[in-house]
């Protein structure tokens, strides 16, 4: 224990087995011993007063005025004094390793590979995974660590899924998780959100949008409008999928108690199915259900690797073969890698051959690329990819927003669940065989003629209380 709790504080690299053996398992055993120690002196002591010495008493006698005695008890005492802060500082560190990132992602190293390898590139990288998949208070934490247990029994036994199965059902509430940093309170208004594609046809041709999202969020007087509008409501609905995909119903409740519930016409969803499907609470992590393992599709990240330079839009057909590579099935991740440059190395050889030479190097960055790529977002022997586990964010590539508002949930009365695009967002322009990182704006014009403000700043007029006269 000593060795491994050392090693443990002086290594620079981050190995969950050290703290795992240092802090839990081996001070685990030595427990257990200590135990089985205490329980064999009881066992022989009892079995002793049955037999050879029936005068043994209950319980030891100490004497102090016996110096034997008293040694022993000064010595118990130190080892105590010992024990218990070494004990202390032990639990603290089992519980401090338990919560790592290091330790939910790289403990089960193959079952978790997916989600630890998406989570380590996410907007969220920085959070913990328990700041999540944990509930607030003693109770979230218990229920958490008795999860663990089973999945970690099922690593260890080689019994768990492929893939890991969404952990969307049991998940706390977002009121004790997202809530700690994400205030739901106050309206984010709306922002301004450029989006480059690229074509499928020889010359990659680009083309860009840019589109205003109406995040909208609450308002003053509990109200709440745009993609957020939801957050004024009490909504619940029925799935149909542990996936949370396909919905059977929808119920809003509004601040005023009213009700409106929705129905899906979809005719193999009878109401006696609807019925019996189970409810679930809308919250955060419906929308946001991959917010911290995103698997991107390969139309999307090979625009975005465009986008930002790392595959060089110049050679020919490069989208269209990029993405064929990024989504065929492979049986391991090696294939994937292999597969990936051999064919893209012999498309060029075969359909472009006078210029293949010259294009060497575009075609060895595209190819580590696209290898990058396939590491972070396919996992074939997980089965783990963006076809397993789609994104509800938008409704681009997945259905998302269109589990509800496609247009097929119905009142009674006919009322429809809004399918307008303006509610949400607003195509501000449009161009094509352009897409740029930095989007071409016009000068800025000063109300007033200030002549040249090259050497000013704003700060220098614009106090906050007005301008200085």
């Amino acid at each position: 224990i000593v060795f491994f709790a050392a090693f443990d504080h002086v290594s620079t690299r981050g190995n969950p087995y050290w703290g795992i053996f240092a802090w839990v398992l081996f001070p685990a055993i030595m427990l257990a011993g200590a135990l089985l120690f205490t329980l064999g002196v009881a066992r022989e002591r009892a079995r002793r007063r049955r037999g050879q010495e029936p005068s043994l008493r209950a319980f030891p006698v100490w004497d102090f005025n016996v110096a034997s005695a008293r040694r022993t008890l000064l010595i118990s005492l130190v080892a105590l004094a010992l024990f218990l802060p070494i004990s202390a500082v032990g639990s603290y560190r089992a519980y401090e390793i338990s919560e790592s990132v290091n330790f939910c992602g790289n403990a089960c190293h193959t079952s978790m590979e997916p989600e630890h390898t998406s989570f380590a590139v996410s907007s969220h990288s920085a959070t913990k995974c328990v700041d999540c998949h944990v509930g607030p208070g003693p109770s979230g934490y218990v229920e958490a660590k008795a999860s663990g247990v089973r999945r970690m029994w099922k690593a260890m036994t080689n019994t768990f899924d492929r893939p890991i199965l969404s952990p969307l059902q049991t998940m706390p509430h977002s009121g004790g998780t997202c809530d700690s940093c994400h205030a739901q309170g106050r309206g984010a208004g709306q922002i301004l959100r450029t989006f480059a594609h690229y074509a499928y046809d020889e010359t990659n041709t680009p083309r860009q949008i840019e589109m205003l999202l109406n995040v909208g969020g609450a308002e003053p007087g509990g109200k709440a409008q745009g993609i957020h509008a939801h957050q004024s409501k009490k909504i619940e609905y029925g799935y149909l999928d542990p996936s949370f995909q396909a919905i059977a119903w929808v119920r809003v409740i509004n601040n005023d108690g009213t009700t409106t519930e929705y129905r899906t016409d979809d005719p193999k969803v009878t109401r006696e199915i609807g019925d019996k499907a189970p409810r679930r609470l809308m919250d955060c992590a419906d929308c946001h259900n991959r917010t911290g393992h995103t698997f991107e599709t390969p139309d999307r990240a090979v625009n975005l690797a465009m986008l930002h330079g790392r595959l060089d839009p110049a050679l020919p057909f490069l989208k269209k073969e990029a993405v064929d590579l990024l989504s065929r099935p492979y049986a391991t991740a090696a294939e994937g890698q292999a597969s990936i440059g051999r064919e893209l190395r012999a498309f060029y050889a075969k359909s472009y051959q006078a210029s293949a030479g010259a294009d060497e190097p575009k075609i060895v960055q595209a190819i580590a690329e696209l290898q990058r790529i396939h590491s972070v977002n396919m996992f074939p022997e997980m089965k783990a990819s963006w076809e397993t586990f789609p994104n509800n964010i938008g409704h681009y590539s997945s259905s998302g927003c269109f589990r509800c508002h496609g247009g097929n949930m119905k009142t009674a009365e006919g009322k429809v669940i809004s399918k307008d695009c303006q509610m949400c967002h607003t195509v501000q322009a449009q161009s094509e065989a352009r897409a740029s990182l930095r989007i071409a704006g016009k000068e800025f014009v000063h109300p007033i003629d200030m002549g040249d403000l090259k050497d000013a700043t704003c700060a220098d007029c614009h106090t906050g209380k007005g301008i200085a006269q």
